[in-house]
């Protein structure tokens, strides 16, 4: 037996354990469930990609992400909704908005035997959570879908019970289209909603209208997608009915993206343009400008990075539309600055 060879690969794996103990980092993450599909497969695909890195994302709405890692309990935040000035003040660590992707709110129905997507007039879509329009059969929805058999049936609205950036997204389309809706509702990632049902997350309103004949809601699109559906028609600015898809979606930003603010804190709902589908948003990742521990700061800044040269091209694929070109160029100056 050659104990000079078992002594050196014993040291080597001594010292390989060491090396990987001072490098493994566990980071944590908390918020918006609209960009959860896509982050889960980032983490996860990042993580592999560097052995000793885990990155553990909670999907708990942006209202959480927002106060999580304003209390400085997670690595990171995520949001949909871009905090105020007022949180951003009161947050115990200063704080940058990174886009991350863009993507679309679908308005969702459960109407059994219906073959046709509908047609959802802004102002229609307000006075459902308004209570204004209560039946399925109210001659404004059956005037924009001629043709198209709708029951005399009570519809029952479903809107998000936690904290949430899918939330703000629609909130503020809505008080956009609707003075009636911005004075009595308004915008925010939690609201008072009139009437309705609430549920905890764009999963938790996916399953509820799924499950419920007669229901409507409102989900990121991809949520609307991988549970087979109907999603409806919006009509946008330019009065041109659209569905969501990626090409709206990035045609709703092509404005923002060409006068993009410093700090990203942007909204590109009920954009002009006829391309443009009007509930369209980019999502954020809520980083520190300086971590408490420089080791995670460094993973940070190196995932982020890894997110622009890798993540961005799986964006289609997931029914997100990756950022534009002028708007990756503005954030890797501000992911050099991240400590």
């Amino acid at each position: 037996m050659n104990f000079k060879a078992i002594s050196a690969a014993a040291l080597a794996a001594v010292l390989t354990a060491g090396t990987m103990t001072a490098t493994a980092q566990h980071l944590t993450g908390a918020g918006a469930t609209f960009p959860n599909p896509i982050y889960s497969r980032w983490f996860s695909e990042y993580s592999a990609a560097h052995p000793g890195v885990q990155i553990n994302y909670q999907s708990v709405g942006s209202g959480a992400g927002i106060r999580q890692v304003s209390e400085k309990t997670v690595d990171f935040g995520a949001s949909d909704g871009p905090m105020s000035d007022e949180q951003l003040a009161a947050s115990k660590v200063k704080l940058v908005h990174v886009p991350t992707v863009l993507g679309a709110v679908v308005p969702v129905y459960n109407i059994p035997g219906a073959k046709t997507a509908l047609k959802f007039a802004p102002d229609v879509i307000a006075d459902i959570y308004l209570g204004k329009i209560t039946k399925w059969n109210d001659p404004r929805i059956v005037k924009d879908n001629p043709g198209v058999s709708l029951p005399d049936h009570q519809i029952l609205p479903v809107y998000r019970s936690d904290g949430s950036g899918t939330t703000y997204i629609f909130t503020d389309f809505l008080s956009k289209v609707s003075p009636a809706f911005a004075s009595t509702i308004g915008k925010n990632t939690s609201v008072r909603w009139p009437l309705g049902i609430g549920q905890k997350g764009n999963e938790g309103v996916a399953g509820m209208v799924r499950n419920s004949p007669f229901s409507f809601g409102y989900v990121e699109l991809i949520y609307a997608k991988a549970n087979n559906m109907e999603y409806g028609y919006v009509r946008n600015a330019a009065g041109k009915w659209l569905q969501a898809s990626t090409d709206g979606v990035t045609a709703a930003a092509a404005g923002a993206a060409k006068n993009m603010p410093a700090d990203y804190r942007v909204s590109i709902t009920n954009a002009p343009g006829a391309d443009a589908y009007p509930i369209s948003s980019f999502t954020w990742l809520l980083i520190p400008i300086k971590s408490d521990d420089p080791a995670k700061g460094k993973v940070i800044k190196d995932f982020l990075t890894w997110m622009l040269d890798k993540g961005e091209a799986e964006a289609n694929q997931m029914t997100y539309a990756p950022l534009p070109k002028s708007v990756i160029e503005m954030e890797r100056k501000t992911i050099a600055t991240i400590q």
